[in-house]
């Protein structure tokens, strides 16, 4: 069986969203570059509401304005309603508050809730927490 050898190609990251901007010369080294061909890094929030939001879905109601809300800090990558919860994937991470020094803990949740908490009437959140995304049961 022939065999070709490349004349072009690495195992270079071909995308490197959180560590390098711009191409990665060859000669660069691999260590401790992680390669996440997904996306960026995100960060994760669950809010909790005072009343179920499940309805609260289209144009310019509840929901759609606390994602509006979030979007003026960070992009909302993704995002689950389930009850009383919303849950939100952001990027870049660190953007509410979130560095080496104020790593992800309570008061980076309290920014969040801070950002996202819309005036609505008969709604408003309650609670956040920056320990994971939760899916729909």
């Amino acid at each position: 069986m022939a065999y070709f050898a490349p004349v072009n190609g690495d195992s270079q990251p071909v995308f490197a969203l959180d560590t390098q901007n711009g191409p990665v010369a060859p000669s660069t080294s691999l260590a401790g570059q992680p390669v996440q061909p997904q996306g960026p890094k995100l960060d994760f929030f669950r809010l909790v509401a005072n009343t179920s939001v499940n309805g609260e879905g289209g144009v310019q109601e509840y929901v759609a304005n606390v994602i509006q809300a979030v979007q003026r800090t960070a992009t909302v990558a993704m995002y689950q309603v389930d009850g009383v919860a919303i849950s939100f994937a952001t990027y870049p991470t660190g953007a509410f508050g979130d560095s080496a020094a104020n790593p992800p803990t309570t008061t980076s949740a309290a920014i969040f809730l801070a950002a996202a908490n819309v005036t609505y009437t008969g709604f408003q959140l309650d609670s956040c927490t920056s320990v994971g995304f939760k899916l729909s049961t």
